[in-house]
């Protein structure tokens, strides 16, 4: 689901449209983010989606993180917006852990942090969410490109493969970009993620450490 092209609305909307209409080809895997399961927890998030976050520690990760987002995103808005929620989809109540400077190495590799990046297979927006997703959960399509429901998908979808990989952080980022067995996806996300965005995952509850 890497990033492969730079897309104006009206394209995004046209290639992601033509996606939906491509046939799938036989795997021995599942596609991407095609698990059954997966309508429900995704549903759940974006119903659920509040920010229960201890102060003190979301002031400690905005200065953290904020200098390192500012080289990707230059827009103040756009900045605020991606470190909050990523933060509180990090620190969802009742819900396992999902380290945060996870999250943000998955948004680095998926996306650079583009909230209008098209991957060859249809995928959109920072986490590179499938095009199918806004269709079953009674969404719009263009909503992917939106920096807090693309967030919230992804994290969703994200938090189910490592609960279901029981921790292994390579195995669910296998699974997340529809590669099962390939290192290069999961390799580049754990490098960035233990070199770059690494500070703040033990913030609230303790760190998940990359396998």
């Amino acid at each position: 689901m890497k990033r492969d092209m730079h897309c104006t609305p009206l394209a995004l909307l046209a290639l992601a449209a033509l996606a939906a209409q491509l046939p799938c080809s036989a795997a021995p895997v599942p596609p991407a983010q095609s698990d059954p399961e997966l309508r429900a927890v995704v549903q759940q998030a974006i119903s659920e989606a509040q920010c229960f976050a201890d102060k003190y520690d979301s002031a400690v990760w905005y200065t953290l993180m904020e200098p390192k987002l500012r080289h990707y995103v230059k827009d103040d808005k756009e900045r605020l917006e991606i470190l909050q929620t990523v933060y509180c989809e990090a620190h969802r109540s009742g819900a396992s852990v999902l380290p945060p400077g996870l999250i943000m190495a998955v948004l680095e590799v998926e996306s650079g942090f583009d909230r209008w990046a098209v991957s060859s297979a249809g995928a959109v927006g920072l986490m590179q969410v499938m095009p199918f997703w806004p269709e079953q959960l009674g969404m719009r399509r263009y909503e992917l490109t939106r920096i807090t429901p693309n967030l919230h998908m992804g994290c969703a979808i994200l938090r189910f493969y490592l609960d279901g990989e029981r921790r292994d952080v390579r195995r669910a980022l296998e699974r997340y970009n529809g590669g099962i067995g390939k290192r290069d996806y999961p390799d580049r996300v754990i490098v960035r993620w233990t070199r770059y965005w690494h500070g703040a995952d033990d913030l609230g509850r303790g760190p998940v450490k990359p396998s």
